[in-house]
Parts: C-alpha cells; structure tokens; sequence
C-alpha cells in the first residue's frame, strides 16, 4: 500500500490554519473544505500529521466516497470498498455517523448497514462467520452530505486537542487545539514577549511555548493506528526521533501567564512539567488590573470569561474595564482575544483591526486582534521600554 487519502479535520474557521501546518510539514495539492483538509500523501504522513498537527481535530483516511439514497445503495458500496486492505480478521472496528442534508437521515440505521456491509466483507476475505474484534480499534466513520456518502478510518483515536500534558481540568478549559489556532493567527514569534493575563491553566501559554521551541504537540501521546499492523511499527519510529531532532528545547522564551486563581496557577505549573516546558515560562498569580511589562513590545493572546458560565454581566463589565486600562499600559503591545461577546469592542472602546469567527465548542465566537506599532528595527529580543 502505497498513498492514502487523508483528510485533517479542524473546527469551522480553523481550515486555512490546518492547511498551513500540512504545507509546512511538506504536504502539497490541499483541499479546503467546511472542516476538513484533504490530501493525498504516504503511510509515513499518518505518523508525521498526528505527531505534528496543532489546531487539526483528527486524521482520517477516506477509504471510500459515493452517492447513496438509499440503504442497498449504501451496503452494496460500503461491502465494495477495500476493507481488507487496511482491516485484520481481529479488527475492533465501532461504527459512528452523521448525516445532513440526506435521504438516509437515520444515523442509528446508516451506522448497523455500514458495520454489516464490513463484516461481510471480511468474512468473504477470511471465510468465516463471526469475529471477536478484541484486536486493534479501526474506528469507522459514516458521513452523509447531500447525499454522498464518505467512508473513513480514524488513525487518532483520541482528539488530537489530547496532547497529554494537561491532566487537570478547570472551568471552562480552551482546546488545545483553537489555542494553537490563536498563537498561528496572531504570527507571534519567540523573540517577542508573550503574556496570557487570564491564563487559566495555562492553555494558550503553553501552547505558544511548544510552538516557540519546535515541539511537536502528539510527542506525549499514543495514536490508534500505531497498532495497526498494516503500518510499519518502524514509520512511528522514524516520525518520533525527527520529532525530538527538531525540537528546540534550549530556545530562549518570555511567556508569562497570570490569573486570580491560585489553584489554576498551580495547575499551569504541573502542565509545563508535564509538557517538558522549564526555563523559559512562568506562571504567577496576579490581578489583571496589576499587569504590567518591562519590555517594550509584545504579544497578549486571552481567552476572558464570557459571562455565560462563569461570570456575572457586571463583573463581566468590571473585567472589560481592566482589560481597557492594560491597553492603555501597554499601548506599543499586540493584543489578542477570544470572545463570545459580540460587543466586545464596545466594552474596550476600541475598534478591533481585524475579527476572525471562530468555535470554542459549540459556542461562536471572535477572536479580536488589535496590532500594536511595528517595533523599530533596533529593538532586539525582549527590548525593554
């Protein structure tokens, strides 16, 4: 087996961003679409994406795409694809679904014709009736639109937003993978100070430390199609020691994160051990009417409360006010933030250069991005002001 068809999927808004990342990773002919980026690369580029993929929620391989309207034209196409090729005879392989748009609407129905249609694929292949599925899971997608059926694999197995480092939950964690997505969008680079006034625990910092020293995010975790026998055990090995020959450990940071909430700040710090992240990021507690910086520009990327789950309107205003009064101290600073409130702008009194509309789950929102001066060619890494 030589390519695959692979498809990246993302949250809305996130495509061109998962597009860069595979275009950095070397992988050309891309296709956007509503969540998802498809493109046609080796068996080494499943190990290579989940390592390295940062806003992309999952990678899939398409074993199979046809019009379907009605369930024998579903069984009879689903039955024809290559399952055998990718499937062993103790092959776990669940089935889940989706519909829109679609005569078959049935999710429950589409999903028991697709696990039929397979197994009666394997027992054509292996001339036998009943299979114990206690082997590797190959996790089988059926994805109705507009009539079209796609039959995919799941090489992640968990979300790919599971990095491994953050084994702590706290209210109203961002994914790993929209804060990702923000540090990309924002264009920041390791030689410029960072801070995250809300930081929670630690999320977006994090985020921007593994980017700033060349982690690859999957290094920590576990990927489904590791065990899958039809990819050599060897490709995994060889995308992990050039994840780790890439990595850039010893490349100086200025991340700070700061937050009212003692135990989150001690959950930031347990994640950057867990995330292999010394030197280079701090966690502190610290009011955000407090914040202050020596150096002279920087990057501020946030994720406030909303309001919705966490803080009342009022002190939703209380916060936007000390927001506005740290633009004020920070007036030559880049500031960037992720808000479900849509008259965010009003509250800041401040018009936004530009607004990108993004999901953090199911909830839409914006992320403002409000650009500072450009530094002076002089002003070196971390200039003070």
């Amino acid at each position: 087996m030589n390519d695959v068809q692979l498809v990246a999927t993302s949250a809305f808004g996130l495509e061109s961003i998962v597009a860069n990342e595979l275009k950095n990773l070397g992988y050309e002919d891309l296709q956007l679409e509503n969540g998802r980026v498809s493109f046609t690369a080796d068996q080494q580029a499943i190990a290579r994406c989940n390592l390295w993929l940062r806003s992309a929620d999952r990678l899939l391989i398409k074993v199979g795409e046809f019009p379907a309207q009605t369930f024998d034209e579903l069984f009879e196409q689903t039955r024809a694809l290559p399952w055998n090729s990718w499937l062993p005879e103790n092959a776990n392989f669940p089935v889940q679904g989706k519909s829109i748009k679609s005569r078959l609407f049935s999710v429950s129905d589409c999903q028991a014709i697709v696990k039929k249609a397979v197994v009666e694929s394997l027992k054509a292949r292996h001339h036998r009736t009943w299979f114990t599925e206690d082997g590797p899971r190959y996790k089988i997608e059926v994805s109705l639109l507009n009539d079209i059926a796609t039959l995919t694999l799941d090489t992640s197995g968990s979300g790919l937003h599971k990095r491994g480092y953050r084994q702590l939950t706290h209210a109203a964690p961002l994914k790993e993978t929209l804060a990702a997505a923000m540090v990309q969008i924002s264009r920041w680079k390791p030689d410029r100070a960072f801070i995250d006034p809300l930081c929670g625990s630690g999320t977006i910092a994090l985020e921007a430390a593994l980017i700033g020293r060349n982690m690859a995010p999957g290094l920590l975790r576990k990927f489904d199609a590791e065990e899958w026998t039809v990819i050599p055990l060897n490709l995994w090995h060889k995308a992990r020691q050039e994840a780790r020959d890439l990595a850039r450990p010893e490349q100086p940071l200025g991340i700070l994160g700061f937050d009212r909430d003692s135990e989150a700040v001690s959950m930031a710090r347990y994640h950057a051990r867990q995330a292999g992240i010394g030197s280079g990021i701090s966690f502190q507690r610290q009011e955000i009417n407090a914040l202050q910086s020596r150096y002279q520009y920087g990057y501020l990327i946030t994720n406030p409360p909303y309001g919705e789950r966490l803080l009342t309107r009022e002190e939703l205003r209380f916060l936007y006010q000390d927001i506005t009064r740290t633009f004020t101290r920070l007036d030559t600073w880049s500031f960037y933030v992720l808000s479900a409130d849509m008259d965010l702008e009003k509250w800041l009194k401040r018009k936004a250069d530009k607004r990108r509309k993004l999901y953090n789950g199911r909830i839409l929102c914006n992320f403002y991005q409000f650009y500072g001066p450009r530094p002076l060619d002089l002003a070196g890494p971390f200039a003070a002001r």
